[in-house]
């Protein structure tokens, strides 16, 4: 596939999802600019660091530009789904999060993950340009959407399907 460089802006909506069950699951990212649709594979642990990151990210932006409104802190989850076909353009290997103060956009990049046969220069870059509550409300999206699949050993931390799952704390039994 040849090498995509996209800056999306301004982007219209961005959200992520999943399709399968628990354990099963694949997770997209989705975002629409002047009706064109631009979907990327993104793993559940990366959606949430993503979560995680944007939290930190509007807690630095608010002490660094204390004078700026407050971004959204609330959904509506009717809204938070992909739509189809969804055909990813490929699968996120890191994402970046940036605050550009002059439009007062927060930009996440999102970059492919490298294959063997390709070198770092070749890799395909997406830059959303993302209005604060537009990014805001992905977060704690991708918050609530990672937390729905299996619940977590408290023991080991490791995902627990219904059977239960073999935990190193207790040597590789059955929890």
């Amino acid at each position: 596939m040849p090498r995509i460089e996209l800056d999306v802006n301004p982007v219209d909506s961005i959200t992520a999802d999943a399709f399968g069950n628990p354990g099963e699951r694949v997770f997209f990212l989705q975002a629409t600019s002047r009706s064109l649709v631009y979907t990327l594979l993104v793993e559940k642990i990366q959606l949430q660091s993503l979560a995680t990151g944007l939290e930190e990210f509007f807690s630095d932006l608010a002490q660094n530009y204390p004078d700026l409104p407050p971004q959204a802190s609330a959904y509506k989850e009717d809204r938070m789904h992909i739509h189809g076909p969804v055909e990813p353009l490929f699968r996120i290997g890191d994402m970046g999060i940036a605050y550009d103060e002059a439009s007062d956009r927060v930009i996440l990049m999102a970059r492919e993950i490298l294959s063997g046969e390709q070198r770092p220069e070749d890799v395909s870059v997406l830059r959303f340009w993302c209005t604060r509550d537009q990014m805001s409300i992905l977060g704690l999206w991708s918050a609530e959407l990672t937390s729905r699949g299996r619940p977590l050993c408290p023991l080991c931390g490791q995902p627990m399907d219904p059977e239960g799952h073999l935990c190193p704390k207790k040597n590789g039994h059955s929890h």
